[in-house]
């Protein structure tokens, strides 16, 4: 389309923002250019030598809003597949306004929230009652994943695949009554789900052994530095491995969760185009930057399901980002309030909260020069999207959703209580300082947050909420 016929296109869509002179990270490519938005579209993509086109068009349209990025980098907004928002019924941790909100702060567009919420969601009514909630509190664009039991099959099998980003197993014990734990139900869900499956893996019978052995030996003063002995690696392995040989035996759509340690990764392959593999896995902020070694300082604010292991582990698992054993970055964004995390070792419940600072974590392993832009990029929006199969997002093209972040990679910001948006109010990367800042995110076109670096929170416009995504299955 020409600049003449494309300035005539614009007075037909008052709702115009610009992007212009800003360096694009996209499709494993980094390049200058400008973005054309309209409505909740990407309209135009311009490159460098189109830029003079734009001149032109703002000379013929004083109303446009024009958002001047130089310096900056656009990407794509991020895809979370992992979250805990905690609604509806452990609203005391947090909720989906809240988290929301820290998302979008970080960065995070889009979300996939869990099923162990009070009720869980293992049925249709209330798994249709949490997007309703969404729809009216949520700032990012969200999807809820169904929760299987060992006796929920016939509701399993009303999931709409089109419209319910997966079904999910907790095959270990961290959230109580939802393990499914009977094998004859496993293979059930294995053989008949309509849609991807996402699994939580961990052994229970080998947890349950390496409990009772440290309680032996610490009674009921157990040390935070023995959880990833008691939630050990074994405990992963025979799990993980156990959901491979079902998803093969049964040619299920499969997906496993956060994984962490070294072991596992032997499990996935690596050959295949992302596309066509049936069986993909995570990788989770915590497990790329923490080790064993941090559990002697950080303590409880670190103790997640799985355990965060040794440094030979995380270090393997951020290879496997190279060589696609790993497909996806998420968070597993859990919060709790701090008087509970403060508890002992046995009753300090395991999870920690994530999305506000899960791509600036990223992002400080670009300036440590471990990771490129282009795979962050790949890893946090991408490669979700071809996972669950979103519908137009997790890309910069034309015609998809405007889900957009900028990006300042030389802005250095410190993490404080007085700029921590979650709900509990606290971060296990209190004190650290990154070297980046989210300054815009944009959500289905609207400029949804923006830090002008007067503070390190930013201002948030709340007028439009997210949107239910679609999957193209």
């Amino acid at each position: 389309m020409s600049c003449r016929a494309y300035s005539k296109h614009l007075t037909k869509m008052p709702n115009t923002i610009l992007i212009k002179d800003v360096s694009i990270v996209n499709e494993g490519k980094v390049f200058d250019g400008a973005i054309f938005i309209l409505d909740n579209k990407i309209d135009k993509i311009l490159k460098k030598e189109q830029l003079q086109e734009i001149d032109q068009i703002k000379l013929q349209h004083p109303s446009l809003q024009i958002i001047n990025a130089k310096g900056k980098f656009l990407l794509p907004g991020a895809i979370d597949d992992q979250v805990h928002f905690r609604e509806p019924g452990l609203t005391h941790k947090a909720d989906i306004y809240t988290e929301s909100k820290a998302a979008v702060a970080g960065g995070i567009t889009t979300f996939m929230e869990m099923p162990n919420t009070n009720p869980q969601t293992t049925t249709i009514s209330l798994l249709e009652q949490k997007f309703e909630i969404a729809s009216q509190k949520s700032l990012a664009n969200f999807s809820f994943f169904f929760g299987a039991t060992n006796d929920n099959l016939k509701e399993v099998n009303k999931v709409n695949p089109k419209t319910v980003c997966g079904v999910k197993i907790f095959m270990g014990s961290s959230t109580g009554n939802m393990l499914v734990d009977n094998k004859k139900a496993l293979e059930g869900i294995f053989a008949e789900s309509p849609t991807i499956i996402a699994t939580h893996c961990e052994d229970e019978h080998t947890i349950k052994a390496n409990l009772e052995t440290y309680k032996l030996k610490y009674g009921e003063n157990i040390p935070i530095d023995v959880h990833p002995l008691i939630r050990s690696a074994e405990a992963c392995y025979r799990s993980s491995g156990m959901a491979v040989e079902m998803a093969s035996k049964y040619n299920s759509k499969l997906h496993v969760l956060h994984i962490s340690t070294a072991r596992e990764l032997s499990l996935f392959e690596n050959l295949k185009p992302l596309s066509e593999k049936k069986i993909t896995a995570e990788a989770c902020i915590h497990h790329l930057w923490f080790s064993d070694k941090d559990y002697k300082t950080k303590g409880n604010n670190i103790k997640w399901n799985p355990a965060v292991k040794t440094i030979q582990d995380r270090d393997a698992i951020f290879e496997a980002l190279f060589t696609n054993r790993i497909d996806v970055i998420a968070t597993d964004h859990a919060p709790h309030t701090i008087e509970e995390k403060q508890k002992t070792y046995l009753n300090a419940p395991s999870g920690g909260p994530l999305v506000q600072h899960a791509l600036v974590t990223m992002l400080e392993f670009y300036h440590q020069q471990k990771i490129s832009l282009e795979k962050i990029v790949e890893k946090m929006c991408h490669a979700p999207a071809i996972c669950f199969q979103v519908e137009k997002r997790g890309y910069i093209r034309e015609g998809y959703f405007a889900d957009l972040v900028l990006v300042d990679l030389n802005n250095p910001w410190t993490v404080k209580k007085e700029n921590i948006l979650y709900k509990c109010a606290w971060s296990p990367f209190e004190d650290q300082t990154f070297q980046s800042k989210i300054t815009h995110t944009f959500v289905n076109g609207n400029l949804v947050y923006e830090n002008k670096g007067v503070n390190d929170i930013g201002a948030f416009n709340e007028e439009k909420k997210g949107e239910r995504i679609l999957f193209t299955r």
